[in-house]
């Protein structure tokens, strides 16, 4: 379900890239064709492990959902209950794939590029299931909502996420107080010594404001996009394998304890 919701949102994507890449036009800082490109492979790389995923993992939730807490009736109610507990778990599986070294392995993918543009948001890694991050909304199915109803929702909350991923739109006045807009999320991309590592939510900034991981856009500190050891390469492969090769030659070097191999993860 969740690929099937992106899909169907994937025209309204398609149209808006090629309307900023025009609006940027000549601009190569923002927009690179090769840069674009990858984004584009690394979607297609992601959606058919995530559906693989999904496939794998329905089985689980709708057993965990047997032995759910409550009996939520759907309703608008229940609905808008899923989309804001969602939204909270979203919050702490982004600060934890920055945080723990072997989600962030798979993470990093998204921010590997020094561009920001909406292409970026089809910049995602095929390894997010071997990461854990189909675990994150398992709680959600033990609550009493609905597997397929969790689905949706994750899937319209990233589809939502899209609309941040630009560097065309300015601060947007009182919806920076409630909503995660473009401003934050340029923030969020940054490797700025005073940007990194902020900012991570998906459609509401408040969890990033109660849980102090909120750093507001400065003007005067232009966002420099991109990664501490930056990789510079459009392969797929590469930008999708790079930091878990890291990790394992790390790992398995000499001279180490077990104790700090653990901890490298």
């Amino acid at each position: 379900m969740e690929r099937w919701i992106l899909l169907l949102m994937a025209p309204v994507f398609v149209v808006l890239i090629l309307a900023e890449a025009w609006y940027w036009r000549g601009w190569r800082a923002v927009y690179s064709g090769k840069d674009s490109l990858a984004n584009v492979a690394l979607a297609l790389m992601h959606q058919a492990a995530d559906a693989l995923a999904w496939m794998l993992v329905i089985g689980l939730y709708v057993w965990v959902y047997r032995h759910r807490l409550f009996d939520l009736k759907t309703s608008a109610v229940s609905l808008f209950a899923l989309f804001l507990a969602q939204d909270f778990v979203y919050y702490w599986f982004h600060r934890a794939h920055h945080r723990v070294r072997f989600m962030w392995a798979s993470h990093v993918t998204h921010h590997s590029s020094e561009r920001l543009n909406l292409s970026t948001a089809f910049r995602q890694s095929m390894l997010y299931p071997i990461s854990g991050m189909w675990v994150f909304w398992l709680p959600l199915a033990w609550l009493g909502f609905k597997p397929e109803q969790i689905i949706a929702v994750v899937a319209i909350n990233l589809g939502m996420q899209f609309f941040v991923h630009t560097q065309a739109v300015a601060k947007l006045g009182w919806l920076e107080q409630v909503f995660n807009t473009p401003s934050h999320h340029r923030v969020h991309h940054a490797r700025n010594p005073e940007y990194i590592d902020r900012n991570y939510a998906g459609v509401l900034i408040v969890w990033d404001k109660w849980f102090a991981t909120y750093t507001e856009e400065d003007p005067q500190i232009p966002c420099e996009y991109g990664i501490i050891g930056q990789i510079h390469s459009h392969n797929p492969i590469t930008l999708t394998f790079h930091e878990w090769l890291a990790m394992v030659r790390e790992l398995f070097g000499p001279g180490r304890t077990w104790r700090e191999r653990v901890l490298l993860c």
